[in-house]
């Protein structure tokens, strides 16, 4: 049963002098369900992800999120300590580039043993044995865990990102257009894997994009935002195929005319 949320959003808000980030945000988020977040560059969606993730401080509004050791908890009012260890066990995050989400100076297997070593392990072989088989679960071939992601292709490196992030069984990830700026061909592994990984671990997701395929692939539900307000949300297949609002409607009208 998905009786409880896993986060909680209400009346978020994020305001840069008279430019509005986002305003008025709220919706739950329940687990293993996977939301889209869309719109046009400018439209929040960014602010927003960056907001829930705690890494911007919004102007107003709660963020509660089910802990598992202490429920739900407002993880604004949390302290940077303990929304870092949040942010390394049941949070992850994962960059459009994936220059911004590794240590390029690393090895791919030093990347994922990072983050285990932030919540704890010491055993230096299990913490290759556990790197290996994240390789291997994002496709990258193990003898390339001594290899720095600077000889990765771009699908590689994001791959390796997500490895990087789930490794420690997170339960809510954020994904910032995980897609962007890879080749078709790429990205449509990289939806598979993706769409695989969040399926077969439970996860629940919140996915910011300006591409309509990929939160037709991934995503449960949808929100669209205009000028930093949620103008329409529902099933993604709902607001897809009989979009209501007049901007949901040009957003997909658009998509259908390439």
């Amino acid at each position: 049963m998905r009786d409880t949320a896993l986060l909680s959003v209400r009346g978020l808000a994020k305001h840069y002098g008279a430019h509005i980030g986002c305003t008025d945000v709220t919706f739950d988020l329940f687990p293993g369900e996977v939301m889209g977040i869309v719109g046009e560059s400018g439209s929040g969606k960014s602010t927003l992800l960056n907001c829930l993730a705690g890494h911007l401080d919004p102007d107003h509004g709660e963020v509660f999120f089910d802990t598992r050791a202490e429920g739900l908890r407002d993880t604004i009012q949390m302290s940077e300590p303990g929304r870092r260890m949040l942010g390394r066990t049941d949070w992850a995050f994962v960059h459009q580039h994936a220059r911004d989400g590794l240590r390029m100076g690393v090895s791919a297997g030093g990347n994922v043993g990072e983050r285990l070593m932030a919540v704890g392990a010491r055993n230096y072989a299990d913490i290759r044995t556990q790197a290996e088989d994240w390789l291997q679960r994002v496709e990258i071939d193990t003898t390339r865990i001594d290899d720095r992601p600077t000889t990765f292709s771009g699908g590689m490196q994001q791959r390796l990102q997500i490895a990087r992030n789930l490794v420690t069984g997170p339960r809510l990830v954020f994904m910032d257009e995980p897609t962007g700026g890879l080749d078709v061909s790429v990205q449509a592994r990289l939806l598979d894997l993706l769409r695989g990984l969040v399926r077969n671990m439970g996860l629940s997701a919140i996915i910011v994009t300006h591409d309509l395929a990929v939160v037709r692939l991934l995503a449960d539900r949808l929100m669209v935002m205009k000028s930093g307000r949620v103008v329409e949300a529902g099933l993604t297949d709902q607001v897809l195929d009989d979009p209501q609002h007049p901007y949901t409607q040009l957003l997909v009208s658009s998509v259908l005319q390439v």
